[in-house]
């Protein structure tokens, strides 16, 4: 079933200039978009942007039947998924760099960072998920945890041109019970006024033993569409409460890796929760000065409010004893987020130009208590019911505050009737934060800045097929030298984390292939006799290849595969110098394929094979994770019934119900992969 997007859209030029505020149109096939935000840059084709860029339509999304933003880049040979199913949040690695593992959310919504949910995002209101793969420090300002492999952003639904009412029933393995409606209005003379609403409710047992689940997703956005002035509004309201939440194992030094257990164990206690609400807001606004010259601005934030009872599981032998101590924890996170700039147009002799210039500030706190209980002994593979644990509530004082402010500038430039494309950009990034102890006092602060640069470049010799290049930075936040260190006290500047890219992208049509090299380099502190200095790091390179659209018609893929030789170049221990960096694999593949059957019309079927290579879970390179494959199989129904517009769809993921290990995060936790797991769902028009 084609969204709206799809229908109004599809007809226009692929290769057409986009203007920065525009929704690219969905590629042949509907799965992707030919194009993406590339942030203060705007939005921009596949063929003119000079990164590597994918940006998945509601249509694929709701194909897949998939929940979160997790479950979407699954799909995406460059992105893999660290964090364990059945649990809390979800964490990912781009380019074999990590995002999301921290408690400050490092999702974009619309563009900006501290908006969207902080640990999961449902895609109920989700239109795209975009993913601009490397450090994009300019494009988006710092990361709120210093992630660099990429850049994760969620493009918002808005009410469409045509009125919509849908109502979306789904059931997923054990007994999860779903309802999703999403109504989308155009009000006025003009029909300036938009209005959009998704609600969701999800409950009952999911396929881990001992787990169940309620879910509750509202968002609510409205936007004004005038001759010259544009606002959206956009909230949010997202409850989550999961009995028994799974999570990633730590394995104790010596000992290596057990083979996997079933999917569907769980060695979290019967009484250990977790309960997450999140509530979020963001307006955004512009105003036409002329007509090549836009104001903008945006304000916009989130708060977070975390109540758990778990603890993290210790792997303490290779028979699958674990050990854990659970701990009662209650966070409260607040961010907020406020731009402003101006966007303008122009020719300069035989060049045109496309100048933003931005200002941006992100602030957040983290309040957080915590009481820990009694060890609790399972095993993986026979876990261990223990008895009920009473841990007292913890107070909350505050444990940190961040401010990232930052000035951007940026000129696009086309020249020889766009097929020669030159983008410079620079960005000055300022960084404070503060640590605190439990009676308020100041424990550490940080306060220091960086320049971060872009240039990028896209030669079009031919019409359809683009060579491109970048050299872009990331930014993480710089150290303070320990109290063990000879320089005790010593703050460094912030990391800058660098990326060179060339690659191809060949438009044939109805179908798009890509290729691309990239080198990153990334620095971080260590102590080395004594001295606390910035002499460490991490290079990863990589081979990149993508198909995706619509290879014939009625066959569509969306296939990939990455290659990696990633490498601790400078450490301070010689048994890790030189090794593989933790959770990269060598290689990792996506195939997907889909097929409009012509002896049932109305019938898709589709199957999908995800590959990762083995990933080490330490810095020596003595405990891995076996390299795993995953088979997943579904089909999808469109007819309709008394005259409303159908589908009906069934997915089944991990087909074979094989055990594996499915990923490693950068702090050693290893996390267990699904188990075969059923997912069905019907969709109404109204």
């Amino acid at each position: 079933m084609k969204n709206e997007y799809t229908e109004t859209l599809s007809e226009i030029k692929v290769n057409a200039k986009v203007d920065p505020n525009s929704l690219p149109p969905a590629y042949a096939g509907g799965q992707i978009a030919n194009g993406g935000r590339l942030g203060l840059l705007g939005n921009t084709t596949l063929l003119n942007a000079p990164f590597s860029i994918s940006s998945y339509t509601s249509e694929m999304i709701e194909n897949q039947q998939a929940m979160t933003a997790a479950e979407v880049l699954s799909k995406d040979a460059g992105v893999r998924s660290s964090g364990q199913t059945g649990g809390l949040f979800d964490s990912f690695f781009i380019r074999g760099f990590p995002i999301g593992e921290g408690n400050a959310g490092e999702i974009a919504f619309d563009g900006v960072y501290g908006v969207a949910p902080n640990y999961r995002i449902f895609t109920d209101y989700a239109e795209r998920i975009e993913v601009i793969k490397g450090p994009a420090a300019l494009l988006y300002g710092m990361s709120p945890n210093s992630a660099v492999g990429g850049v994760i952003n969620i493009v918002p639904k808005r009410a469409a041109n045509k009125d919509l009412t849908r109502l979306t029933t789904s059931y997923a393995t054990k007994s999860q019970l779903g309802g999703h409606v999403d109504i989308s209005r155009r009000l006025g003379e003009d029909r300036q006024f938009g209005v959009r609403f998704n609600g969701s409710i999800y409950e009952g047992d999911t396929p881990l033993d001992n787990q169940s689940r309620e879910a509750f997703v509202g968002a609510l956005a409205l936007d004004y569409s005038g001759d010259r002035f544009r606002a959206s509004l956009d909230l949010l309201n997202q409850k989550e409460d999961i009995n028994a939440p799974s999570r990633p194992f730590l394995v104790a030094n010596g000992v290596g890796l057990p083979s996997a257990p079933d999917g569907q164990r769980n060695v979290t206690q019967k009484w250990e929760y977790a309960n997450v609400h999140d509530r979020s807001a963001l307006l955004k606004t512009e105003f036409d000065l002329t007509s090549t010259t836009t104001v903008f601005a945006s304000a916009g934030g989130a708060h977070t409010d975390v109540e758990r009872t778990f603890g993290t599981p210790t792997i303490l032998n290779r028979k699958g004893d674990t050990s854990s101590t659970p701990g009662n924890f209650i966070f409260n996170i607040h961010r907020a987020s406020y731009d402003a700039g101006i966007r303008t147009q122009f020719d300069s002799a035989a060049i045109t130009h496309a100048v933003t210039l931005q200002t941006s500030l992100y602030e957040d706190r983290i309040d957080r208590g915590s009481r820990n209980g009694a060890a609790v002994l399972s095993n993986l593979y026979s876990p261990i019911n223990q008895p009920d644990q009473n841990i007292a509530s913890p107070s909350t004082p505050k444990l940190s505050e961040s401010k990232l402010q930052g000035v951007a500038l940026a000129d696009a430039m086309s020249l020889l009737n766009e097929r020669l494309l030159i983008t410079l950009g620079v960005r000055k990034q300022q960084v404070e934060s503060k640590n605190f102890s439990t009676n308020g006092a100041v424990t550490s602060a940080y306060k220091d800045d960086a320049l971060t640069p872009l240039a990028g470049i896209v030669i079009k010799p031919w019409q359809h097929v683009a060579f491109y290049g970048n050299y872009i930075e990331g930014l993480s936040r710089g150290d303070i030298a320990p109290l063990t260190a000879t320089n005790a006290g010593q703050s460094f500047a912030p990391y800058k984390t660098k990326q060179r890219e060339v690659g191809v992208k060949i438009d044939h049509g109805r179908f798009i292939s890509t290729l691309s090299l990239f080198q990153i380099e990334k620095p971080s502190g260590q102590l080395t006799n004594g001295v606390f200095a910035v002499d460490a790091e991490q290079r990863n390179r990589g081979l990149e290849f993508n198909i995706i659209g619509e290879v014939t018609p009625g066959v569509r893929l969306l296939s990939g595969a990455t290659f990696f030789d990633a490498e601790l170049t400078k450490t301070n221990n010689v048994a890790t110098r030189g090794k593989t960096p933790i959770g990269v694999p060598s290689s990792q593949a996506n195939l997907g394929l889909e097929w409009d059957t012509s002896w049932v019309p109305g019938l898709t079927v589709n199957g999908a094979i995800t590959f990762t290579d083995k990933q080490y879970v330490n810095q020596a390179n003595t405990q891995e994770l076996a390299s795993w494959t995953r088979f997943d199989l579904g089909a999808r129904y469109t007819t309709a019934i008394t005259g409303h517009a159908t589908t009906l769809r069934a997915n089944v993921l991990n087909v074979f119900d094989r055990d594996y290990w499915s990923g490693v995060a950068s702090y050693s936790g290893v996390s267990i992969g699904a188990p075969r797991t059923l997912m069905l769902s019907a969709t109404v028009d109204f």
